[in-house]
């Protein structure tokens, strides 16, 4: 298959051995199907060119100060939370939710207003960079069907989450009865799959488990082994997770989402990912907008390291972690921690381009570099202080995401029967399949 766009200059990604690898002057093709077809070292474009059937004027070259980079991964968002994302975090979780939170929350039954926050969310997650997000909604089904038709019509690879819990609201109005419960997350799972988006996949998704009946977590269970889904929720962030339960998630294959600014906004503690890390368990990086005030998976990765050094000043036989294993953590580890690192994560051949285009100099941005640094240096400079303006260009599955070039309309489709019937067969927890992972 001939490639429809080749690029050649600096990548930058992680493999499984190493944290960072850095690849200069390479050359990397992507075919129409928005697969990586090929990576070579430059001097190879010639012989490429013939193989490939591409011709070398058509190079996209990148500048000195430009490099590639695999998208950033999201794998804790609560798309429904975007609207006071930097505001109201004076209270501990708990008070926090039910002040905030679930009142906030109980709006999404008007798609009008869900249509505003869901666009405006994927539209800005996109400018930041995160092509794969997995997103917590609502309890409302509609609403939550929404948002998977939104970051579809963006391109953004997402998986969604229709919230589930049937107990213990300190706001009344905001849960739903067992049987509701069950009957709207197996209208939801239909209806998406339904629609067969390319890169956009339902997620059981129980609230915690102080929200959640013991029967209603088992019947997610069933739900999601019936469905083969993925399962998310909330277990304090890892942060207070023994050495025996980090055991039992490696075993199980579950995983952790680390979201380091909403651990400190909301003063849950601080994870010990060098620990996490020892035990082999799958961790990736999370904003969990808006109990982490920024949308940007860059400054979750910052929090990360920030966090990292604190535990270190505390315990000097900690190792802190590294800015390559953190940009890892960002790209690759979150791609692992979904289950989805078949298909992004990095620039491998066979993979979908997921990628961002950086670029360290562009006028009015918010990064100066001087001669003599290379692409190490240059890559930390924008971990360390870029921003969506360094990001020029945005790629999933081969298809330029951003800039985002034009207006999309997004009209809810009418709701569906409600009655819908689906035999279950299994009584597995949670934890009781690979692919299923706990944030």
């Amino acid at each position: 298959m001939p490639v429809s766009t080749v690029y050649r200059g600096t990548l930058a990604h992680s493999t499984r051995d190493e944290a960072l690898q850095i690849l200069e002057d390479f050359v990397l093709g992507v075919d129409a199907e928005g697969k990586i077809a090929f990576i070579e070292e430059g001097q190879n474009v010639d012989s490429l060119s013939q193989t490939w059937g591409f011709q070398t004027s058509d190079i996209i070259q990148l500048e000195q100060h430009e490099f590639l980079m695999p998208g950033m991964v999201d794998t804790h968002i609560h798309a429904s939370q975007y609207s006071y994302s930097g505001t109201a975090l004076d209270l501990p979780l708990l008070d926090w939710l039910n002040t905030y939170t679930f009142p906030v929350e109980s709006r999404y039954k008007d798609l009008d207003f869900a249509r505003d926050v869901y666009t405006k969310v994927v539209k800005r997650t996109l400018r930041n960079g995160t092509t794969t997000a997995c997103y917590f909604a609502t309890i409302h089904t509609d609403a939550s069907l929404l948002l998977g038709q939104i970051a579809d019509a963006f391109g953004q690879r997402a998986l969604v989450g229709k919230v589930c819990m049937d107990c213990n609201s300190m706001v009344p109005y905001y849960k739903e009865p067992l049987k509701e419960c069950k009957d709207e997350t197996l209208r939801f799972i239909r209806e998406l799959l339904k629609k067969k988006y390319a890169r956009v996949k339902p997620v059981v998704t129980p609230r915690f488990a102080v929200s959640c009946s013991s029967s209603l977590l088992h019947t997610l269970g069933k739900i999601a082994k019936n469905n083969d889904l993925h399962i998310q929720t909330v277990m304090a962030h890892g942060c207070y997770l023994s050495d025996e339960e980090l055991k039992i998630f490696h075993e199980r294959g579950a995983a952790i989402s680390h979201c380091p600014n909403s651990n400190l906004s909301l003063a849950s503690g601080m994870l010990n990912v060098r620990n996490v890390l020892n035990h082999k368990v799958k961790l990736g990086l999370g904003t969990d907008v808006a109990g982490g005030y920024s949308a940007s998976i860059l400054d979750a990765l910052r929090r990360a390291m920030d966090t990292s050094k604190a535990l270190t000043m505390q315990d000097a036989q900690l190792q802190t972690l590294t800015f390559e294993e953190a940009f890892r953590l960002a790209t690759l580890g979150g791609s692992e921690a979904l289950s989805l690192d078949d298909q992004t994560g990095n620039f491998e051949v066979g993979k979908d381009f997921d990628a961002l285009r950086v670029n360290m100099c562009i006028p009015g941005g918010p990064v100066d570099v001087f001669p003599g640094q290379g692409p190490k240096v240059i890559l930390e400079k924008f971990l360390n202080l870029g921003d969506d303006r360094n990001i020029v260009e945005v790629f999933v599955a081969g298809r330029r995401v951003v800039p985002i070039s034009r207006t999309i309309e997004i009209i809810p489709e009418p709701s569906a029967n409600k009655a819908i019937q689906l035999l279950t067969r299994s009584s597995d927890t949670l934890l009781d399949r690979r692919q299923h992972f706990i944030i």
